[in-house]
Order: structure tokens, then C-alpha cells, then sequence
């Protein structure tokens, strides 16, 4: 496992605060970027739950946010990141549509976020090439 999904991990079994999906995947990098946790925070507060619309979901927003912050600004690259979660979704990136993708599946919410979260810290490591050899 990375520091970066340990970091996430942490966030989302926090229970106060609460982080919102957004800021579990970007505050691990924005960290390490040297931008403060407060500052992260702020930035990211109005992403959960899908831009508090029910929008482009959080984790997927916090994940570009994330590799806007390395430097990595190419249109295609954003494409590439909702390709790569609709493939694992059934065509879908909105919050609405994952939760109720989600709730037909039977599946409660609080899982159902958290593997979105960790999904997006793992594409942006991918991208970014920040994936940890395996032991």
C-alpha cells in the first residue's frame, strides 16, 4: 500500500471532521506539494458530494485537482482519469449516478465513497507514476 492511500484511509475513517470525498484524494498530495492542510481544505470544501450537486463526483474532482497541482494540465489526461472510472462504473462519473448505481446494488454509501476515493488515489499515482513497487 502507498502513503498516499494510507493517507486516505486515514481521512475517510476519520469521523470528525469529516472529509469529503475530494479532499481524501487530494490532501495526501497537496501535502506533500507543500500546501497546507488548511488551504487544501478550503480549496476542496465545495467538491463533496458531487460538487454539493450531485455532479461530477468528489473523489473524481480531487483526483484531477490532484494532478493540476503536479503539473499535469493536458485536456487528455482529464479524459483519460473519467475513462477510467466509467469503465469501472458502468459509464458513470456523476454522484448522483455512482450512489444510485450503488443503492440498486444494495450497497450502503459510506463503502461505496470510500472505494471511490481510494479508486482516484490510485490513478492519480498511476498517472503520475507515483505507484510503489509491490514486495
Amino acid at each position: 500500500m502507498s502513503k498516499y492511500l494510507d493517507r486516505a484511509r486515514e481521512l475517510r475513517a476519520t469521523v470528525t471532521p469529516h472529509y469529503n470525498c475530494a479532499q481524501s484524494v487530494l490532501l495526501p498530495f497537496a501535502e506533500e506539494a507543500g500546501i497546507d492542510e488548511e488551504t487544501a481544505l478550503k480549496m476542496t470544501a465545495n467538491f463533496g458530494g458531487g460538487m454539493r450537486i450531485a455532479s461530477a463526483c468528489g473523489a473524481f474532482t480531487g483526483a484531477i485537482m490532484a494532478l493540476g497541482l503536479m503539473g499535469y494540465d493536458d485536456p487528455a489526461m482529464v479524459t483519460e482519469v473519467a475513462r477510467r472510472i466509467k469503465s469501472e462504473h458502468e459509464g458513470f462519473i456523476d454522484c448522483k449516478d455512482l450512489l444510485k448505481l450503488n443503492h440498486d446494488k444494495g450497497l450502503e454509501k459510506k463503502p461505496h465513497c470510500d472505494s471511490m476515493v481510494f479508486e482516484c488515489v490510485g490513478i492519480v499515482e498511476d498517472i503520475a507514476g507515483l505507484k510503489e513497487p509491490e514486495a
